[in-house]
Order: C-alpha cells, then structure tokens, then sequence
C-alpha cells in the first residue's frame, strides 16, 4: 500500500469523529501555538533590546561597579551581581579614574554618572524624584536632546553649582504647561535654577530618563548626597573597531587607580578579573552578552513547553488506544486478507502523525494570532519598539515537534494494532 494510500485512511478516520479528534489534539495546539509564541517574542525581545542598546551609541565603553569576589568567569559574575543586588557598595570609581581613561589614545570625551532619590518641589507640587548626576559632556554623548534652555557647562560642575535640567515628565507633573526656565525647584533643602529641560525620550534599558532631574555630578556628589564615588563612566571613541584593545588599556589604567594585581588564569588563558572593583564593558560585548540571555531564555521556555506537549502527547496515545479498540473488526479482517505487521503499523502511526502534524498546523496559526497580538499591544498601547516576527526556526520547531510527539506516541498503540491476532480480534468482536 502506498504512503499516500494510509494517509488517506488515517484522514477518513479523523475526519469521522470530529469533535474528539480536536479534544485529541488540543494540548499539541496549545503546546504548538507557545513554541511559536516563544520564539517570536524572544525575537521581538532581542531587537527591543539591542534597539536601546544601540541608542546610546556603538562607539562607546562602559566601566562599571563590580563586587569583588574569589569566583572566576560567569559565576563571578553572577555573584557580583547578586551582592550588589543586595545593597553591597562599591565606592572606588571616581572622577579621577574618568580623567585618567580619558588620557587614552582611542578615546575622545566621557562622562561619569551616579543615581539618587530625593524630594523635589514647586510651590505645593511635591515628588519623589530619581536625580542624575552628571557633566557636560553627557549631552553629546548620549545623544539626548534639549527642548528648552541649555545644559550645564563645565565651570558649573567644578563650581558646584545649583542647577538643574528636567526631563519632560517630571517638568509636566510639577510645572505643567507653565515657562519653567530660570524658575527655582527645591531639592531637599536647597534651591536650584532651572536651566534646561531635555526633549521626551521615553524609557530606554527600562529606565525612563523623561522623570529625571539631571544635575552637575560634583553638586549631586557634595551638595546632596556627600560622596566622592560614582556608579559608572561612559567613554566616547575615536575608532569603534579598536573598541576591544581599548577596553584592555581601560582594564589596566583601572588596576593601577585601584591597586589591584591581575594575573594570568592558567584555566581561562586570559587574565583573572575575580578581585576587580570594576567592569570595563563594550557594545559588542552587551550584545553577546544578550545574545547568551536570550538563546538561554527561549531554550528554558522550549523545555517548559515541551512538558505540555508531552501531556498533548498522552493524550493522543490514549486516544489511539480507544481508536485500535474500536477497529478491532478492521484490523482483523485486514490481517485476515494479507495485511502484515508494517501495513497495520504505518496505518495506524500515520494516523497519529496526521492527528499531531494537524494540531501542529493550527497551534501555529493560532501562535502567529497571538504574537501579533503581542506586537499590537506592546508597539501601540505601550510605545514599544517592538517587531513582528516569527522566525524561521519557530515553524520548523513546531513542524518538527510536531511529527516527533506523532511517532512517539503513536508508536505503542500503532505496535499494538499490528501485533494483534486476527482471530482473536474477529472473536472478540
């Protein structure tokens, strides 16, 4: 008998009993429709992602706090990150170590940054506010925009000055449509002047820069908070492609500002970074690291997936069985006239694959339906720069998982069936 032949069969039969063939797959539809669902919104993710990355520029190194510790690699990492996570504080990057790196070859200007809280008010407008503190230079860096005034000026930061530039939603909750330059907010105790309010930007790396007021670095660092740290330094460079050779002298000027010895891992063949204070990051080096994240992240959803599609799966294979149970006439008089083991065998595993491969079909298209329902939602309620796509890889995963979890399941009742004794199945009827 010709593949197309049991195709047709298994058709038929499905085709005979409607609403229990969709109960059969339903599961694989839901399963199905998740896997699309996750690789599209991993990719829209991913693009979200590196779209704001890439807004603060691909010519640029980040340094950074880092949390000491005596692991190496990933998982020094990892604890570095969950120590500062739990309130640990690193105060050894400063002004000095902006003014140092700055003194390398591949690099032209940067700014130094560190983030608070406090009370701002007008008049009888209160909030709680997020205050950055930073220097000039920041504005041509970052790329940001001024609608209104200017931004502070060197001799401002030096002479710690009491200025300030606001970020368009927090000029909107406190001063309205009102003319708001050379205006005084208080900040704490003091008063600052109003110089400056920066275009709307919205949120970029979750962080939204319209409610923040921006202030000089070294009047947030002596008037507000009573530092000499800072959180981390952005550094502008000549030549983008020399990026990576310029984090390294960026790594070795640090060591020697903070008197830290490195040394060569024997195990990693590069040097060992578990006791620096610091991080010196890259662009590139942000987006391999998202690359790691999300290819982790789909592949973690893939297995919890797959759980579901293994209940989908169960369900199928009981189903199977009823359906062998109900055919035993069939099968009987089949094997009665000719039929051997592999044509039992095939008729029935393809009717598993047809049922599977099917549920397959429509949880794909129901995965398209709700991943541009995601894109919908997210790129027009929420202002996301989010991107419809399903990936190539999606379908064929889903097409794939599809026939998989049709055979395996497929398989038991498919053996049983033509493992069965035409006698005792013609008696048994």
């Amino acid at each position: 008998m010709k593949l197309s032949d049991h195709v047709k069969i298994a058709l038929k039969a499905l085709t005979t009993n409607k609403l229990r063939t969709f109960l059969t797959v339903l599961g694989i539809i839901i399963g199905i429709a998740a896997i699309i669902v996750v690789f599209s919104a991993g990719v829209g993710i991913k693009q979200l992602i590196l779209g704001e990355i890439e807004t603060f520029g691909t010519d640029i190194i980040e340094t950074e706090i880092k949390v000491p510790t005596n692991k190496k690699g990933a998982e020094a990492e990892q604890q570095s990150a969950t120590n500062i996570a739990m309130g640990v504080q690193i105060t050894t990057l400063d002004l000095k170590d902006k003014k140092d790196l700055e003194e390398l070859p591949n690099i032209t200007q940067g700014y130094a940054a560190i983030l608070s809280q406090n009370q701002v008010n007008y008049r009888n407008e209160f909030r709680k506010a997020s205050l950055f503190g930073t220097n000039e230079n920041y504005i041509d860096i970052d790329k940001s925009e001024i609608e209104k005034g200017r931004f502070f000026m060197e001799e401002e930061n030096h002479s710690l000055k009491k200025v300030a530039v606001l970020g368009s939603q927090i000029k909107e909750e406190l001063f309205g449509d009102s003319e708001v330059i050379s205006k005084f907010i208080r900040i704490g105790k003091s008063k600052y002047e109003i110089i400056g309010i920066m275009e709307e930007r919205g949120s970029v790396a979750m962080l939204n820069f319209d409610e923040y007021v921006y202030l000089p670095v070294k009047t947030l660092q002596k008037r507000i908070m009573g530092i000499e740290h800072v959180n981390y330094m952005v550094h502008q460079l000549k030549d983008a492609s020399q990026a990576e050779l310029t984090a390294v002298r960026a790594r070795d000027v640090m060591r020697r500002n903070h008197n830290i010895t490195s040394q060569a891992d024997s195990g990693l063949s590069k040097t060992d970074t578990s006791q620096d204070d610091f991080r010196v990051v890259t662009m590139q080096e942000m987006m391999d690291m998202l690359n790691i994240i999300t290819t982790s992240l789909t592949a973690l959803l893939l297995a919890i997936v797959a759980i579901s599609l293994v209940v989908g799966g169960v369900g199928v294979m009981n189903i199977m069985y009823v359906v062998i149970t109900e055919q035993k006439k069939e099968i009987g008089l089949r094997k009665a006239v000719g039929a051997n083991f592999y044509d039992i065998m095939i008729q029935f595993l393809m009717e598993s694959i047809v049922v599977t491969l099917a549920g397959g079909v429509i949880g794909i298209v129901l995965g398209v339906v709700i991943s541009y329902f995601l894109y919908y939602f997210g790129s027009q309620a929420y202002g996301l720069n989010w991107n419809f796509t399903v990936p190539i890889e999606g379908y064929i995963t889903a097409v794939i998982f599809s026939i998989i979890f049709g055979i395996i399941f497929g398989m038991f009742p498919a053996r049983k069936a033509a493992k069965m004794d035409p006698i005792t199945a013609l008696r048994e009827e």
